[in-house]
């Protein structure tokens, strides 16, 4: 499985954007899709996922009501609509495919075997 991110970009606070992840090979295998970030000298850490085909979204706290995750299983693609940015958003973003995820560990990143390159999303105050 390849994952190919995109979308990250320069937003003032209160701005939006759209990441978008899509998916190539064996996508038939995927169990769930997840976003995660990293901050500089911050651990990364789970914003959202979805499961691929079961249904159901997922979110840390810090972000609900702002963000939502969204699939189009034709496309194998996996987005994530961001609203009302903060500065405290700013991170790369990556997208991960989870092959067998429980659903209990869906919001840790070792529970998923294959990742995004990662896309910058920086927020200004």
């Amino acid at each position: 499985v390849q994952l190919q991110a995109s979308g990250g970009g320069l937003v003032q606070a209160g701005g939006s954007l759209r990441l978008s992840c899509a998916a190539s090979g064996r996508t038939l295998s995927i169990r769930d899709m997840g976003w995660f970030r990293q901050a500089p000298g911050k651990e990364r850490e789970f914003v959202a996922a979805i499961r691929w085909r079961a249904g159901g979204q997922y979110y840390t706290d810090s972000v609900k009501g702002r963000f939502t995750i969204t699939s189009d299983n034709a496309k194998s693609t996996v987005y994530l609509q961001m609203n009302s940015l903060k500065p405290e958003d700013t991170a790369v973003y990556y997208c991960a495919a989870g092959l067998s995820t429980i659903l209990s560990t869906i919001r840790v990143p070792t529970s998923y075997s294959y990742w995004g390159q990662g896309t910058l999303v920086t927020v200004s105050s």
